[in-house]
């Protein structure tokens, strides 16, 4: 049942964002395809809260992360995002700082892109498009994605 709310919460928030703007102005983006391709194959909305149980730490469990409010299934790399890899401070975040930023400071392990740089968000862009959209396979959307929010609360 949560899994058809979750999916309807989705449906009218992209159709209230197609109609506040009179049909789509920015560029599409690719993550949006997801919806279409979907048909009757549910998908989830994640809190902070959500994403944090796929980690790694659980090796039963798939890994997820997310950038942009995109949530990626990276359990193909769990060399690089399992538990006690290079990268795991990724796993079960929404961790867009810090892929802009190449960090894997516990500060920059958030959502939160509005004081970094150009080149900073340059580089996101290229990573999310390169690596993330082009490797792994798309699961979800973060809550704030959702809902129009432009990061989740820190």
């Amino acid at each position: 049942m949560a899994e058809k709310i979750n999916f309807v919460v989705v449906v009218l928030a992209v159709l209230v964002g197609f109609v506040a703007t009179d049909g789509p102005t920015d560029p599409p983006d690719p993550a949006a395809d997801f919806l279409e391709t979907q048909g009757d194959k549910p998908f989830r909305v994640f809190t902070k809260e959500d994403i944090a149980r796929y980690n790694g730490e659980d090796e039963s469990q798939p890994i997820y992360m997310a950038v942009k409010g995109v949530v990626f299934d990276v359990s193909e790399g769990k060399d690089f995002y399992g538990k006690g890899a290079g990268y795991n401070a990724l796993a079960g975040k929404d961790a867009t700082r810090a892929v802009a930023k190449w960090s894997l400071e516990p500060e920059d392990l958030n959502s939160d892109i509005s004081d970094l740089s150009e080149e900073q968000l340059k580089s996101l862009e290229e990573v999310y498009k390169g690596v993330y959209l082009a490797k792994y396979p798309v699961v979800g959307y973060m809550s704030y994605r959702v809902l129009g929010q432009p990061h989740d609360e820190l």
